[in-house]
């Protein structure tokens, strides 16, 4: 079959790998229909080192089940399901507790000899843990926003839950990219009535207003942070999502949180050390946040999904095929392409 693979920093690949076989009794094979490019593998794309031997990429996909081990039972072939960004058994007592990415028995897409989703299959461990059934649609709107549901969506939705949101907190949202838009989308979901989002491409913070951003800024920095201050009477917002994963996010993510919020990480770090000191604990500000256990989730927000009242598939703004995808790659790192979806 088909796959990617990165090789280091600008170097993406599609070449034929071994077609992925059952191994555990817990497998499933999974046909891929739609995968896509996330915001995180452009941090490999723009900062591995050049390697000999190509390494799989990709964890974003939802497909149509072929085959399942002998020990699956939730599933069937000719089923659409959507697999989270790790895989989980969903028993454990993480899992049970809602943290499906710290699982005694799961695992990372393309690690350890497991596939990843930018391909055109994929053999999936844990499948009745990780795997969640869709409904049948041909609908490329509808797809796109399951797609989602593997990550962005759900990553939004986490930043979201953890900072507290609800409609009595006010917003600000750090970040123009697929998950900054999501956590938009999920902050209005929660109820929240007054959300800023701090981003400068004038298409992104257009579909962030369509998604439920009452205002935009644009400023970066301190000159950002006094803006949010502006708008709220001097005292910033009650949460902040701070959705890109640099230092310089984060720090305006501090400076734009009032005395007592909160600001929530979803933005993979990209820095061993930040602004965590006299400043946040004289102005009781918690900061909180981590990897989305997007498996928690899925359930809740697929039911709203399918009913039709959010289409967080909106994020993505290009469709290719997989052959195309290391030009996909380029698009989003030149900032051509907010998101890109990959229909193999």
């Amino acid at each position: 079959m088909r796959a990617t693979l990165i090789y280091g920093a600008g170097d993406v690949r599609v070449e034929t790998v071994p077609d992925p076989k059952l191994s555990e009794p817990t497998d499933a094979l999974l046909r891929v229909v739609r995968s896509c490019i996330c915001g995180s593998d452009l941090w490999p794309y723009g900062s591995m080192p050049a390697r000999d031997r190509g390494v799989r990429i990709g964890h974003e996909f939802l497909g149509l089940v072929e085959a399942v081990g002998s020990d699956v039972t939730t599933l069937k072939p000719g089923d659409l399901a959507v697999a989270p960004f790790v895989y989980s058994d969903n028993t454990c007592h993480f899992c049970r507790e809602g943290l499906h990415t710290s699982c005694l028995h799961g695992g990372n897409w393309g690690a350890k000899g497991v596939d990843a989703g930018q391909g055109e299959a994929v053999r999936v461990p844990q499948a009745d843990g990780t795997l969640v059934k869709l409904p049948h649609t041909e609908d490329d709107d509808l797809l796109a926003s399951f797609l989602t549901l593997s990550d962005v969506f759900a990553t939004g939705h986490h930043a979201a839950v953890k900072a507290g949101v609800n409609e009595r907190t006010t917003v600000t949202v750090i970040g123009d990219g697929a998950v900054g838009l999501s956590a938009v989308l999920a902050a209005k979901r929660l109820g929240a009535e007054r959300v800023i989002l701090m981003g400068r491409h004038r298409t992104r913070t257009d579909l962030g207003r369509e998604f439920g951003a009452t205002d935009v800024v644009a400023e970066r920095g301190d000159e950002g942070i006094e803006k949010v201050r502006e708008l709220t009477s001097g005292e910033g917002t009650h949460t902040v999502l701070e959705c890109v994963g640099t230092k310089p996010a984060f720090e305006m993510g501090v400076g734009a949180v009032r005395p007592g919020g909160t600001v929530s990480r979803v933005g993979v770090p990209q820095y061993a050390e930040g602004p965590i000191g006299p400043a946040l604990f004289r102005r009781n500000i918690t900061v909180t946040g981590g990897v989305a256990p997007a498996r928690h989730y899925i359930p809740e927000l697929l039911e709203d999904v399918v009913e039709g009242k959010y289409q967080p598939g909106k994020v993505f703004d290009r469709t290719i095929g997989l052959e195309e995808v290391p030009d996909g790659y380029r698009a989003m790192a030149d900032r051509e392409a907010l998101k890109v979806l990959v229909k193999p």
